[in-house]
């Protein structure tokens, strides 16, 4: 049992749902709600009135300017949209509110369901620290590393030598990667805390940090689980999330190549575990590290739907946002952990706009073209559409492109041909990065960690392998012409594979 609320067998009901959220994540799910004949209300800045998630929606109500700190992120203006549409609940999506514990209480407040978990479970795993705590009393395995917040120099170097290096300095609040540091060197440790702390102070308003032992050649693992408030939790398996750069996610997959069942069983245990140490209810995230000895740590709960959800769903057949609602409708859970079995293999690439080889710098601009690729097995979950400009006030997502297939590696090469199906101009992409990750042999073989890029990647070496890309594409443009005006000689073919007509070469050639 998860454990249960004083309002655990009352139900509510939920016929409009106001979405807290833009971009990608607002229309998946509106398209949730819709098929449930729920009505969708959106809130919108002035910059986004003409995006699609604004005019999918069967109501919209305008928030503000641009900036998310004057929209998305002022609680006031989204319980005033929801009052103003009588709307009963509230989605938060993921980032801008849905991890403010203080937002979802108001929302509860106002007399509607918060479609996420109750405020103290997100004040409990909102805090790195406290969530550890909370963690430690259902014995789930921690990183060793300081028993509280670290707000002193002197303290962090008796605590850094007493824990050994590498140490890892992490922000006590918030995250995305930000007052994080890595110390090799004892001698660099109270420089690289102190511009932890300032970071953390700048970005949460909390420059206190922890300090743990750094894993080495760590993967990072994530369970997803869903709870009801009847005590009733399963997990549905797990997403390896290994392939980052700073210390955020870019390519994810599941199930990982790196857990047997043994393993996996071990870990969607512990992960409800972590969900019955703070009551939770709804869809959450447990996050581990795991070593090259297989050991399993405890990192962090997001309490909220993570970005990669869809690849879980493509191997689960559930979808979660449906879920997510039946629960804040007060129902207890339709699935039960026997039943639930994994289906296939699914890999998802996130499509920033970002400049790769100037270290993936945001590109910002207009989508000349966007033609997102379809067939067997293929899922494109995005916000934006041709002629949409991609903001500089925003993440600069464009869409997650999915794929699944029957095993891994027919759902990276159907993932490979989608990537080279993706029309997209005006703006760099990561589109080449995830077919350079999909074509690497540590990606292909299973052998990596969240050093990938690290490891694997620079700009030089990424240029040679564009410039051998577009070798193929030029081999196969020759080829087509030759077998276009000699249809009755010999076939040629590409030496790499490659399919003529690809867009990459028209990106690139030009």
């Amino acid at each position: 049992m998860i454990g249960t609320s004083p309002s655990a067998e009352a139900s509510r009901s939920i016929r409009k749902v106001l979405v807290a959220n833009r971009g990608e994540i607002a229309l998946r799910i509106m398209r949730t709600l819709r098929s449930m004949g729920i009505s969708s209300v959106a809130v919108y800045s002035d910059v986004d009135a003409n995006m699609p998630f604004a005019r999918y929606a069967d109501e919209a109500v305008l928030i503000g300017p641009a900036t998310a700190s004057e929209s998305y992120l002022i609680p006031d203006r989204i319980l005033d949209a929801a009052r103003s549409v009588r709307a009963d609940a509230i989605h938060p999506g993921y980032g801008f509110l849905s991890e403010n514990a203080a937002f979802a209480e108001a929302v509860e407040l106002a007399g509607m369901a918060f479609i996420g978990p109750r405020p103290d479970s997100i004040r409990t795993m909102g805090d790195k620290l406290s969530a550890k705590e909370a963690v430690a009393l259902q014995n789930v395995p921690l990183v060793p590393g300081s028993d509280g917040e670290v707000t002193n120099l002197d303290d962090a170097e008796n605590l850094a030598k007493a824990i050994g290096f590498p140490i890892m300095v992490k922000a006590s609040a918030g995250g995305g990667g930000k007052g994080m540091r890595v110390v090799h060197d004892p001698a660099r440790l109270r420089e690289e805390t102190e511009r932890a702390m300032s970071e953390a102070q700048s970005a949460f308003g909390n420059g206190a940090v922890f300090l743990e032992r750094f894993v080495t050649q760590p993967r990072h693992i994530e369970i997803q689980v869903l709870c009801d408030a009847h005590g009733n939790g399963v997990h549905l398996f797990e997403r390896e999330c290994s392939i980052q750069r700073r210390h955020q996610k870019v390519v994810e997959e599941a199930p990982s190549a790196l857990l047997g069942p043994a393993l996996r069983d071990r870990m969607g245990r512990c992960a409800l575990d972590c969900a019955k140490a703070c009551g939770y209810v709804g869809a959450g995230t447990v996050e581990f590290l795991v070593d090259a000895d297989h050991n399993f740590y405890f990192l962090e709960m997001n309490t909220r739907l993570q970005v990669e959800h869809p690849v879980t769903e493509m191997i689960t057949g559930v979808d979660l946002v449906e879920e997510q609602v039946r629960i804040a409708r007060g129902e207890k859970l339709r699935l039960h952990q026997e039943d639930l079995h994994i289906q296939g293999h699914a890999i998802e690439l996130r499509v920033y706009a970002e400049d790769v080889p100037s270290g993936f710098l945001p590109s910002t601009g207009t989508l000349a073209i966007h033609i997102a690729p379809e067939g067997p097995g293929i899922r494109v979950d995005s916000g934006v559409e041709q002629g949409d400009e991609i903001s500089i006030h925003y993440d600069p997502m464009i869409a997650k492109l999915c794929a699944h297939g029957m095993d891994r590696n027919q759902a990276i090469e159907r993932l490979k041909r989608a990537i080279d199906e993706y029309h997209i101009h005006g703006l760099e992409t990561t589109l080449e990065f995830g077919r350079f990750v999909l074509d690497h042999e540590a990606f292909v073989s299973g052998n990596f960690d969240t050093g990938f890029v690290g490891t694997h990647f620079d700009a030089a070496q990424f240029r040679a392998y564009l410039d051998q890309r577009k070798e193929g594409q030029n081999w196969a443009a020759a080829s087509a012409a030759l077998n276009a005006e000699n249809s009755k000689g010999p076939i040629v073919t590409s030496p790499h594979g490659a399919s003529e007509g690809s867009r990459w070469k028209r990106r690139h050639s030009e």
